[in-house]
């Protein structure tokens, strides 16, 4: 009995606040300092924004492209950060383990999955950060962006938290450097406190959606404008 109440701790999906109040997971520190500089040897890139995203609680929402995509919201902050992954990622041998062991959160493809969205409750109202690649998948067409699966705005809704969106401004490539899009954090103060209906929580994710979208657009008005004030 006594060994069954340790696995449970062990496993505990939560990290303790160091001293200093931040919430450290020792190896995906490890890995931001190993995997970090030699992803951008390949596939260099340069962050747009406030990269340095303050201590405390928050929802990273990001676009989808590609398994490395963690990388971004890993390069702005040295606390820890719990990503939502699939559950396939978590039955692969290797990779499984590894997603273990930086307290990756697993969730079903539909987004419809009680135990992950409870990890994501404990992890926020413990002060810490999570990351949501809402499409659910890579982005292998030629759209923007994929239609979102229902979840980020509720979560961030129901434990009032930030929303800090990343956009990749268009698919990473080998040698070629990667436009990262770093948004304001906001809050969708307008739904707290409010029973809120399925279509009301599909709205609230289709403005962070909006939001993204727009940072896109506004990247592209900015590179245009570069781009004339060069050719003068």
């Amino acid at each position: 009995m006594a060994e069954t109440k340790k696995k449970k701790k062990k496993s505990d999906i939560t990290v303790k606040a160091n001293k200093k109040g931040r919430h450290i997971i020792k190896l995906l520190n490890f890995l931001r300092v190993i995997v970090i500089p030699s992803y951008w040897l390949f596939k260099p890139f340069r962050f747009y924004g406030n990269r340095k995203v303050k201590d405390g609680a928050c929802v990273y929402v990001c676009n989808h492209y590609g398994l490395f995509d963690a990388v971004f919201p890993a390069a702005t902050t040295w606390e820890g950060i719990h990503y939502l992954a699939k559950k396939e990622n978590f039955e692969a041998p290797i990779l499984g383990w590894l997603l273990g062991k930086v307290k990756a959160i697993c969730a079903n493809r539909d987004g419809n999955d009680v135990r992950a969205i409870l990890d994501c409750f404990k992890c926020l109202k413990n002060g810490e950060k999570i990351c949501i690649f809402p499409e659910g998948t890579r982005n292998k067409t030629e759209a923007e962006m994929l239609p979102f699966h229902h979840g980020a705005a509720a979560i961030a809704i129901k434990c009032k938290t930030p929303i800090l969106p990343i956009m990749m401004y268009k698919r990473p490539r080998f040698f070629r450097r990667t436009h990262v899009l770093i948004g304001e954090p906001f809050e969708l103060t307008e739904y707290y406190d409010r029973k809120l209906t399925e279509a009301e929580f599909a709205e609230a994710d289709n403005k962070i959606r909006d939001i993204m979208l727009d940072m896109r657009k506004q990247h592209a008005e900015y590179l245009e404008n570069k781009k004339k004030k060069k050719a003068k």
